[in-house]
């Protein structure tokens, strides 16, 4: 088994080339790439969190609580509503992982258990993708993946450090097989795990869009598809506006209708002996 100080120079030298490369061969940005880089070295400790020994616990748990409220900021304000809440739920969070959580875990793991695990690989790159809030499910799975290396730089060395030379000959330690394992002796722990897995892995489909559901109710939110809705609607044709000789005709129209209309009996009788005037003539 590799020791914590190999363990933390391999994760650190693969994160800064994972994040070295995701900026310059990717496109992603240059804060991007530091912060997949930090995480990659950082992601290389997680495994021992069922470690024996007191340091490699002290200081994975010290970072994680440093690093886990940094992480989870913006969703912290979201959460709290304002900045100043975001802070307070920084601290408790603190608090939370650095104690609480290192003695849940000194009391009821055992080293080499299924923290050194394919699973517990999967468990930790899919809570680091629902963790980062960003619109852009690229940039959260580039976190998510740089979880993955660093996690599993300390299986692979783990597994590399159990076999030994022995006069010419390859020889297997005790541990060797514990490290990249699927599943553990413990077939409760076992469902626990898988069903945790299944469980983040089912979240990371509807919270990261890659559901058809959860890929149109993202479109109808998206202000952008809202505008070109509205410009999709087809307007009803404009009136066509009449020429000057109809309108001029319905208004003739229209008087000699009123004109009739006010017509009397009086009037009609004004009117028969002028006509007869003009027959006679």
């Amino acid at each position: 088994m590799a020791d914590y100080r190999t363990h933390v120079i391999t994760s650190s030298a693969l994160g800064a080339v994972y994040g070295f490369a995701s900026t310059v061969m990717l496109g992603f940005t240059g804060i991007q790439g530091a912060l997949a880089g930090v995480l990659t070295g950082v992601s290389g400790m997680l495994p021992d969190l069922d470690s024996d020994s007191g340091r490699p616990i002290r200081e994975v748990f010290g970072l994680l609580a440093a690093v886990g409220p940094l992480v989870l900021m913006e969703r912290l304000e979201r959460w709290g509503g304002s900045r100043e809440s975001a802070l307070l739920l920084a601290v408790i969070l603190y608090v939370a992982i650095r104690y609480v959580a290192s003695g849940i875990l000194q009391l009821t793991c055992v080293h080499r258990g299924m923290f050194h695990s394919l699973p517990a690989l999967v468990i930790a790159a899919e809570i680091a993708f629902l963790a980062y809030l960003n619109d852009s499910p690229a940039v959260r799975s580039l976190m998510a993946l740089g979880v993955a290396l660093g996690f599993g730089s300390h299986l692979v060395l783990d597994e590399i450090y159990s076999v030994t030379w022995n006069g010419g000959r390859l020889q297997l330690k005790a541990s060797a097989g514990s490290a990249v394992k699927v599943f553990g002796p413990s077939w409760p722990v076992n469902f626990l795990v898988f069903g945790f897995a299944l469980t983040l892995g089912y979240a990371v489909l509807l919270d990261g869009g890659f559901t058809p559901t959860a890929a149109q109710s993202s479109v109808a939110q998206s202000p952008e598809a809202g505008g070109q809705a509205k410009n999709n609607v087809v307007s009803p044709p404009l009136a066509v506006p009449p020429s000057p000789s109809r309108a001029a005709g319905r208004d003739l129209s229209g008087d000699l209708d009123d004109r009739s209309s006010n017509f009397t009996e009086e009037d009609e009788i004004a009117v028969k002996p002028a006509q007869w005037q003009r027959t006679r003539r």
